[in-house]
């Protein structure tokens, strides 16, 4: 085997996140020498999935060289077992617990992307059913004396005509409010552009009491179907009514009562792995454990070569590339601006019950779901009415990430620090007590900070555009912190692909035919 510094190669690529995996699978067919490094000795990057072990590995990495990863401040916890709890911890290999959990809208862009390229066979995707929101324990949504959900402290949010007309906590009049506004936002697009653009510049709750005399305990419950992460009040109505129209409009696309789906055995690393398996039978040479520790002359590159640059390899080896395409934690610091970056406080938790209650089939017809949404709103945690609501994504064990008779719990707040770990516990500890099973306990936790762009309805929201500090070096955002995957990171990574194929190629991005003797396993 020759060495990687005798070949001249067309495009390296550093990290095997979900962004470099995408474009690793857009140039699997461009007949393009391709070079594809990880610092890292797993796949996946900030998306990667983990055993128990290699859990705990990374999470002393990143402590280690915290300028390496959009991650900080990790730990590990893990409460003292005693003889009376009848659930423990499975082998390590039992469990796969991903970074990357979001929800795939059925509607979203990545579904048909992976469709066209062919690799949608090597996935399997799972139902999202319920959200779920927590209420005070002294308010009911709308004055009924009844719930539908799992305990008296949380809520089903009706999401369809049919669920509003079999919920048994809204009055007549709440109910017919809610359909209004249900029927308004799903017009299609052309009787919105007879009727005209509506002023959607101010906030969601201003927007629902000025137009639909909205109750106001119904706020909270329709902004959780916008995965808004911000207080009620600086989201802004265009945010959320564009992405309540996503979650409507994507139910009952791949089958009733459900309109989103979760990625089975590790949410997108599986995602991304299926992009450098793609690459690999393209052709792309593949090298873990080897990051780029520097890129020389990289604005007066060698006059013999004068279109590539020179980079050196951790493994000690040198290379000459046309482009190079990474992030900022994956590309040396010098040749970078520093990312400006948002923070959210996350956390992985293991538990001993299945919480089956979570998980009613939605849908006469419909699948049992592998995943639900329980939202927290700040003031149902002791926290100010402008505080942060937490998102806890809940995974079955169907989804292959925990043993049977467990469960594993993704949260999420936009406050970083102890304040924002804080509210996580305690989210979690009151799911746990909604929860009909008494021996409901947390068996195993991680718990980090993550760097990232936040949404739209944040204020210091940042555009998802493609870096590139010089015509050979590409550089993709931050990573979102939107807890849906965000159909943005499409277009940036087209536009890598444009750059590296040149305008005058095809619009054939992510437009491949079947390879032929090649099998979907192989």
């Amino acid at each position: 085997m020759e060495s990687l510094a005798e070949t001249p190669w067309d495009v390296t690529i550093s990290g095997t996140g979900l962004a470099q995996s995408l474009l690793a699978l857009a140039l699997s067919r461009s007949g393009k020498k391709v070079l594809h490094v990880d610092r890292n000795p797993f796949y996946g990057g900030s998306e990667a999935a983990f055993s128990l072990q290699e859990a705990e590995d990374w999470a002393a990495r990143v402590n280690h060289e915290p300028e390496s990863f959009p991650v900080e401040d990790v730990t590990i916890f893990k409460p003292q077992q005693s003889a009376d709890i009848k659930a423990h911890l499975g082998p390590s290999r039992a469990y796969t617990l991903t970074l990357s959990p979001q929800l795939i809208y059925c509607r979203s862009r990545l579904l048909p992307t992976l469709v066209s390229s062919k690799v949608y066979r090597q996935l399997e995707f799972q139902a999202v059913g319920s959200w779920w929101i927590s209420k005070p324990s002294d308010e009911a949504v709308t004055g009924a004396s009844t719930n539908s959900g799992p305990s008296p402290d949380l809520y089903r949010v009706p999401s369809s005509r049919e669920d509003v007309f079999a919920d048994d906590v809204m009055n007549v009049k709440s109910k017919r409010t809610l359909m209004r506004f249900l029927r308004h936002i799903a017009k299609p697009p052309q009787d919105e552009a007879v009727s005209g653009a509506e002023d959607l510049s101010g906030s969601f709750p201003d927007y629902l009491s000025s137009k639909f005399q909205m109750p106001s305990q119904l706020y909270d419950p329709l902004l959780s179907l916008s995965l808004a992460q911000a207080s009620p009040l600086e989201t802004s109505a265009e945010y959320a009514v564009a992405r309540i129209k996503r979650h409507l409009t994507s139910i009952g696309v791949f089958g009733p009562g459900f309109g989103s789906l979760l990625a089975k055995w590790g949410g997108g690393s599986e995602i991304a792995q299926v992009g450098c398996r793609a690459l690999a039978v393209g052709g792309g040479v593949y090298v873990l454990d080897a990051g780029i520790d520097s890129v020389k002359d990289f604005d007066e590159p060698d006059s013999g070569d004068s279109d590539r640059v020179q980079v050196h390899l951790s493994n000690e080896e040198s290379i000459k590339t046309r482009f190079l395409v990474g992030s900022n934690w994956d590309l040396p610091a010098d040749v970078l601006d520093p990312p400006r970056c948002d923070k959210a406080s996350r956390s992985i938790t293991i538990v001993s019950s299945s919480l089956e209650n979570l998980f009613p089939v939605t849908a006469e017809g419909g699948p049992i779901p592998a995943g639900a949404v329980v939202v927290f709103p700040g003031n149902t945690l002791g926290q100010k009415d402008d505080s942060p609501p937490v998102y806890i994504l809940v995974h079955s064990s169907e989804t292959g990430e925990c043993p049977p008779g467990q469960s594993v719990l993704y949260s999420s707040v936009s406050m970083s620090g102890p304040d924002g770990q804080l509210l996580l516990e305690k989210a979690v500890q009151k799911l746990l007590e909604s929860s009909s099973d008494l021996d409901a306990r947390i068996l195993w936790s991680l718990r980090y900070t993550q760097l990232g762009r936040a949404g739209e309805s944040m204020r210091n929201a940042q555009a998802a555009q493609l870096g590139s500090p010089s015509a050979n070096i590409l550089c993709f955002p931050p990573p979102s912190l939107d807890l849906a995957f965000d159909d943005t990171l499409i277009d940036v990574v087209k536009d890598a692909w444009r750059r590296i194929v040149g305008d005058d190629a095809p619009d054939d991005f992510m437009k491949f035919e079947d390879r032929e003797g090649i099998s979907d396993a192989e």
